[in-house]
Parts: structure tokens; C-alpha cells; sequence
């Protein structure tokens, strides 16, 4: 069973940047896929971005593209979403997640684990 645990969430200022990192319990991620989504008050959750675990490919949803970056430190098992520029519209709950077949997955559905997810907040 792998377990995901986000961090890095908080409070900032439109304009600014916050990185969050997702730690997996598991080690090899050779064949996984893994994606950051979000869910905000009253909405349903949506894609953020996605790397694949085997060749480093990402893909972004156009309202983040240019201004969030998904990377991945496989030695530390761990996924890091940069996020610069923010807008009050990326206030959400973020989260984490990991898919054991890897392709470019943009939809919940075709992911297998989940964190808790970690709160981001961008005021105006």
C-alpha cells in the first residue's frame, strides 16, 4: 500500500510562490505516474499537473501552464509542485496523487493513491 503525505501548504500573498513536496512511502516509482490536483470551496476537484515516474514527461492544465512546475527527486522518492505567480484562484486544497500505470493521466478516475491533501491560500 503506498502511502502519499503532502507538505508546503500555506498562506501568500497574490504574487508570490510556494513549493509543495509529496513524500510516497514507497521507493520504486519506475512505472508510476504521478499528479497534483486541487479542490477548491464549493467546486470539483481538478487536474494541476502530472510527470511521469520513467522519463521525467509532464503535462499542465492551461491555467497553471507557465507558472507551476512539476518535478521529481527519485533518490527521496518525493514530487515537488513549484507554484509562482499565484492567484487568488489557486486557493484550494491540493493533492497529491500516484497512478501504477505510466501515462500522462489527467483525470482522478485513473489514479490509484491519494494523500490528505494540504491547504494552499492565496490572498488578494
Amino acid at each position: 500500500q503506498v502511502q502519499l503525505v503532502e507538505s508546503g501548504g500555506g498562506l501568500v500573498q497574490a504574487g508570490g510562490s510556494l513549493r509543495l513536496s509529496c513524500h510516497a512511502s514507497e521507493g520504486t516509482f519506475s512505472s508510476y505516474t504521478m499528479g497534483w490536483f486541487r479542490q477548491a470551496p464549493g467546486k470539483e476537484r481538478e487536474f494541476v499537473a502530472v510527470i511521469r515516474w520513467s522519463d521525467d514527461n509532464t503535462y499542465y492544465a492551461n491555467s497553471v501552464k507557465g507558472r507551476f512546475t512539476i518535478s521529481r527527486d527519485k533518490a527521496k522518492g518525493t514530487v515537488t509542485l513549484q507554484m509562482s505567480s499565484l492567484k487568488p484562484e489557486d486557493t484550494a486544497v491540493y493533492y497529491c496523487a500516484a497512478a501504477q500505470v505510466g501515462r500522462i493521466w489527467t483525470r482522478d478516475v485513473d489514479y490509484d493513491y491519494w494523500g490528505q491533501g494540504t491547504q494552499v491560500t492565496v490572498s488578494s
